[in-house]
Formats: structure tokens, C-alpha cells, sequence
């Protein structure tokens, strides 16, 4: 009897439960740039090719396009929160990473628009929490008599920002939403992941 065995450093080793959380860092990164590129309704089974993983992975994961979307909205929320924690945190530099995430995430821009999308997708109670807390983030570094201090001003601009961000390439979507905030009179720093 003749033992089949893969050849060496063919196939990767099996790392259990540590590979749970490299799967789904990988298949946030990926559905963030699916839903990106394709939109919400794309494949779920593009997000896992993309992430290099099964689709066994993927459902295990996210069981349905509602918990992808939402695990790519947290994933936004949180670098954005993790910028304005950031020390010498400036407002700028979290508009700059707010401003990455509305170039990169169509379902960001979703979420920001979260009031005119019905119950649509199940997450409008969770996507206007995720809303509130960017508005959070955003005001702590706020400065006084800023011209988006007033009322709703703020959460006005990033919606008019956000829709803005259209077009087929990423220079594009960056383009139009730094000429959005130009012409918004706000500036903006570098257009960054945070900690990138």
C-alpha cells in the first residue's frame, strides 16, 4: 500500500483557530474592496476568491451580505475612531481617514446616507449608531468656531463630501472628494488607512 502525501510546501499547514482571525482580516479587506469596485449586491463568493479563502470560510464568518457589510462598516468606524484617539490627533487627520474610507468603501457611503435607505438591508439601526459614532470621532477635534461647528453642519458636509465620491478609479473618487471638501472651505490631511 502506497501513502499519497503532498509534497512539501505545497499546501499551507493547517493553523486552526489562529488562521480565524487572519480569514476574516482578509475577507473585510476583501469585501471592502468587492463592494468597492462592484457594489453592495456583488458576489459573496468574489469576497472570499479575493481573500484567498473557501466559501465554507467565508459563511463561517459571514453568514449572510448583512454581516459582510457590517463587519467592513465596524472596520471603518474603529480605524476612524482609532485616528481621533491617536495622539497629536488633529482634525484634518481624521477628515484624511474619513476621507480614505469614503474613496475605498462603498458600504461607508452607505451608511452615511443610512436615513435615506429604508430598512433596505436589515442594518439601518446599527449603520445610524456607526453614523454617530464617525460624527463623535470627528467633534472631539473639532475646533472652536470651525465652520462646521453649528447644528448639523458637520454631518451636512460629510454626506455632501460622500456623494460626491463617484467615478471608475480610485484617483478619481479621491479627486472629487478632496474638490468637495476645497470647495466646502475645509482642510483635509493626508488620505490615509490610519496607520498608513
Amino acid at each position: 500500500m502506497t501513502e499519497h502525501t503532498e509534497p512539501r510546501g505545497r499546501r499551507p499547514a493547517n493553523d486552526g483557530p489562529k488562521a480565524a482571525g487572519r480569514n476574516r482580516a482578509a475577507l473585510v479587506a476583501a469585501a471592502r474592496e468587492v463592494f468597492s469596485e462592484h457594489g453592495l449586491e456583488a458576489p459573496l463568493s468574489a469576497i472570499a476568491r479575493r481573500a484567498g479563502v473557501g466559501q465554507g470560510v467565508l459563511y463561517r464568518h459571514f453568514p449572510d451580505r448583512t454581516a459582510a457589510v457590517t463587519a467592513v462598516l465596524e472596520e471603518n468606524v474603529r480605524q476612524i475612531e482609532q485616528a481621533a484617539e491617536a495622539e497629536n490627533a488633529t482634525f484634518p487627520a481624521v477628515l484624511g481617514v474619513l476621507t480614505w474610507h469614503l474613496v475605498e468603501s462603498a458600504a461607508f457611503i452607505g451608511l452615511l446616507h443610512a436615513d435615506r435607505a429604508g430598512n433596505r438591508s436589515g442594518i439601518r439601526a446599527h449603520a445610524l449608531t456607526l453614523s454617530g459614532r464617525v460624527e463623535r470621532a470627528l467633534r472631539k477635534h473639532l475646533p472652536p468656531g470651525h465652520r462646521l461647528g453649528s447644528a448639523d453642519d458637520l454631518v451636512l458636509s460629510v454626506a455632501m463630501v460622500s456623494a460626491a465620491v463617484t467615478g471608475p478609479t480610485h484617483e478619481e473618487r479621491e479627486h472629487r472628494a478632496l474638490a468637495a471638501w476645497r470647495l466646502l472651505g475645509v482642510e483635509v490631511g493626508p488620505v490615509r488607512a490610519f496607520g498608513g
